[in-house]
């Protein structure tokens, strides 16, 4: 270990000497690797998915409501939050709704370490709501350069800190440093404080994940293994241009003597051929090979190959290998990060309840970070306008938390043996180790509370119809026939018997 010399920094050090680079590469990797690509989406897919879908948990003890006060304020608050979050309308930008947003945030946490989402107030035409989410990319949040040398301590990478080393204030520069226009347009910067000195409501949320006390700033989430994805997409590159290379079957045809005279009767072959077209940018010097190419070599020139010996038979064992470590780093069982579900049904199920422990972990980090702090300024406006009635909401905190408590569901697990999966659902609820609410989520992501409701609906329109249900059926059969048999004195006793099992 004695050329092993590593310096000692703080959060700050560490990270921000060397975030601009964490962050191209890893986009660049993103752009051009397929199982970053792979890892990526695949972490946005099944902790995101269709997106987090809200439950009003409010406490309806301690706010003294009745039965039907809950049912009417359950109802309104998904009526309204309807309105407002499946509709484009919440995005600054007009483009996503609010689900869309959870997954760009989401993968955009994923690719440069963290994302920013203000929360303006923009009244637009025709929209019940001003609450605003405009997604800010990590880039845009800097320190300016006249700020840099004032006080470094306390603004480090564009977040601001106060002598307690609380967050205060961000600043935003008004383009992207990458952007084309920023030689154009002057650069100009914005402070933003975190909380509304007058009002206290939130005003930016910056979304990340910290890994060291004092932490200002998130780090891409392949960051300790980008060197080894380099490389292995390198090298997955230099094996398919080899297979390709050896795939070529090109005929050279080599003349033994310059002849002016044609051969054999025969017009001179033409040489200047697409395959013999130098390459752009090489000087004239290369060419390239093509498929099936017929090439004439001037007389005595010789062509020489290198054996590739490909495909390479090592090739998938050391890429399995590889892959093995990189799903480990990323928190993934390598059956998940490879969708290869190739071992038994015990070995499957216990990758994916392997893989469900960080999905479970990281979906609630953005229920908590993203999802409820905007539910909770949603639902100050919603009550400011007189869309949903909430008295003493603004007298006591604690009547605040009580109203604005909230659970946050995203798609299920999925099901490798549907039938063992929900007995097992039905046992812990029997024995109260589980709710209906929670493992109906879990098994389907809807909601208990809504399919009991419908079902109550289906039977009375069964029962309007003067139609009963399949078992219904069955049992109605069964009592008839034992009546016919009771009313025959069980004649044929055997028989009957036996034809009652077999039906």
């Amino acid at each position: 270990m004695v050329m092993w010399q590593s310096s000692i920094g703080d959060a700050d050090a560490d990270i921000h000497q060397n975030l601009d680079a964490l962050r191209a590469r890893a986009r660049d990797l993103h752009m051009g690797s397929d199982i970053v690509a792979a890892a990526h989406k695949g972490l946005r897919t099944n902790i995101v998915g269709t997106g987090l879908r809200l439950k009003p948990a409010f406490d309806s003890a301690f706010l003294g409501l009745s039965k039907e006060q809950e049912k009417k304020l359950r109802d309104s608050i998904y009526r309204e939050w309807a309105m407002w979050s499946e509709s484009t309308k919440c995005d600054a930008a007009g483009l996503s709704d609010f689900y869309g947003l959870q997954s760009l945030a989401f993968l955009s946490v994923l690719m440069s370490g963290d994302v920013f989402a203000l929360l303006p107030m923009l009244p637009r035409k025709h929209s019940v709501y001003d609450l605003r989410i405009n997604l800010i990319e990590a880039d845009r949040c800097d320190t300016p350069a006249d700020k840099a040398l004032e006080n470094p301590e306390r603004i480090q990478s564009g977040v601001e800190v106060d002598e307690d080393g609380m967050v205060v204030a961000y600043h935003f520069s008004n383009q992207h440093p990458g952007s084309d226009h920023v030689s154009v347009a002057p650069q100009d910067w914005v402070r933003v404080e975190k909380y509304g000195e007058l009002t206290g409501r939130l005003n930016v949320i910056h979304l990340f994940e910290a890994e060291r006390p004092g932490q200002r700033r998130g780090i891409p989430v392949i960051s300790p293994i980008i060197e080894s994805l380099k490389q292995l997409d390198q090298y997955t590159e230099a094996e398919l241009m080899a297979a390709v290379i050896a795939a070529m079957y090109t005929v050279f045809v080599k003349s033994p003597a310059e002849d002016e005279d044609s051969m054999y009767g025969m017009e001179e072959p033409e040489t200047d051929n697409q395959y013999q077209e130098p390459i752009p940018g090489t000087g004239g010097d290369n060419i390239k090979m093509g498929r099936g190419a017929i090439v004439y070599l001037d007389p005595g020139e010789d062509v020489e190959f290198a054996n590739p010996t490909r495909p390479n038979p090592d090739y998938v064992g050391f890429v399995n290998a590889l892959l093995r470590q990189i799903a480990a780093a990323l928190e993934l069982p390598f059956e998940i990060l490879t969708k290869q579900f190739t071992s038994s049904y015990s070995a499957s199920r216990g990758a994916l309840l392997e893989a469900w422990k960080m999905y479970r972990m990281r979906r609630s980090w953005l229920a908590k970070s993203f999802c409820q702090p905007i539910y909770e300024e949603w639902f100050v406006e919603a009550v400011t306008k007189g869309r949903i009635d909430a008295p003493g909401i603004f007298d006591d905190p604690a009547i605040f938390h009580a109203y604005t408590r909230a659970e946050w569901h995203g798609p299920s697990q999925g099901l490798l043996d549907p039938t063992k999966e929900v007995d097992a659902a039905v046992t812990r609820i029997e024995n109260n180790f589980s709710t209906a609410e929670r493992e109906t989520a879990e098994l389907t992501g809807g909601s208990w509370e809504q399919n009991i409701e419908q079902r109550a609906y289906e039977k009375a329109r069964l029962a309007e119809l003067g139609l009963t249900s399949a078992a219904g059926t069955n049992n109605v059969g069964k009592q008839e026939h034992s009546q016919d048999e009771d009313d025959s004195g069980g004649e044929g006793g055997d028989e009957d018997n036996a034809e009652e099992n077999q039906d």
